[in-house]
């Protein structure tokens, strides 16, 4: 079945940079959308960024730009999410997670959700 396992997160300072990968199993990831989602306490999840099947379509909430990027490596089938210049306000817990064909060629379950999450990894940024 398919599998999302999420590493790398933990506390770092305002400032600081992580890398969260997601190890991914049970299913052809390639033709997978892979994307991030994070959730805070009391708040709905949201969507954060997403790389479609083909690399032909990637996504950074706005708020993020220029911070967070997203990377696949298919062979490895591994999904990261490069984390620079963290803010307290970036606390939260981060999810993988992967949409199947025919969806897999675009990003649209980063808003509307995607099939497959990750149980999560907990990134706590605070001096």
């Amino acid at each position: 079945q398919v599998q999302l396992v999420e590493s790398g997160g933990g506390l770092v300072q305002p400032g600081g940079s992580l890398r969260l990968s997601c190890a991914a199993s049970g299913f052809p990831m390639e033709y997978y959308a892979v994307g991030w989602f994070r959730q805070v306490p009391g708040k709905e999840r949201e969507g954060i960024s997403c790389i479609s099947s083909t690399r032909n379509t990637m996504y950074v909430t706005e708020s993020l730009k220029g911070r967070f990027t997203i990377s696949r490596d298919n062979h490895q089938n591994m999904i990261y999410l490069q984390m620079n210049n963290l803010k307290p306000e970036d606390s939260a817990v981060y999810y993988c997670a992967a949409d199947p064909p025919p969806y897999g060629s675009s990003c649209r379950g980063i808003h509307s959700g995607m099939d497959y999450y990750g149980e999560g990894t907990l990134v706590t940024v605070s001096p």
